[in-house]
């Protein structure tokens, strides 16, 4: 009998706050910054749906959409999409917030595959992800395309 899960428990909150370290020369947070906290909140989530260590095997379609202010709040919600053989899609929404003003505004969203190994470090299954609302559906079958460009993409960029 195949293990399924839900994409539930693979949620992921996590809170950063940005300081004058974080900062480029333009007084906006460094996309690498933010780039780093995608990768680690969408590997504990990955992890955590699969009870297995992870190593991220891409990061695509990561897109900035508002700069990120000295003193914000940086939310970062990562959860699991998709499920292959030994590989997963999460998904990861990152959103700024002005304490002082109460403003909030998606900043960034972004997509990351990760496999799962076992304790050879080799690549092991994953559970199926069990789909439980018509939202799960929905971003099931957009991750099912974005991984067919995935694969078209490194086909025709890298073999």
């Amino acid at each position: 009998m195949e293990k399924s899960a839900s994409s539930s428990c693979s949620l992921v909150q996590m809170t950063e706050l940005i300081l004058p370290n974080h900062m480029n020369a333009l007084g906006t947070a460094f996309g690498g910054v933010i780039m780093s906290w995608i990768d680690i909140a969408a590997s504990i989530s990955a992890s955590r749906y699969c009870s297995k260590n992870v190593v991220t095997a891409s990061i695509d379609d990561v897109h900035f959409l508002a700069p990120v202010h000295k003193g914000d709040v940086v939310n970062l919600v990562a959860q699991v999409n998709y499920t292959h053989k030994t590989s997963m899609e999460v998904g990861v929404q990152v959103t700024a917030e002005n304490t002082r003003t109460q403003d909030r505004r998606n900043t960034a969203n972004a997509y990351l595959t990760f496999v799962a190994l076992d304790e050879n470090r080799h690549p092991t299954a994953v559970p199926s992800l069990l789909l439980e609302t018509e939202e799960e559906k929905k971003r099931f079958e957009q991750a099912k395309m974005r991984r067919k460009w995935r694969l078209e993409r490194r086909n025709q960029l890298y073999l």
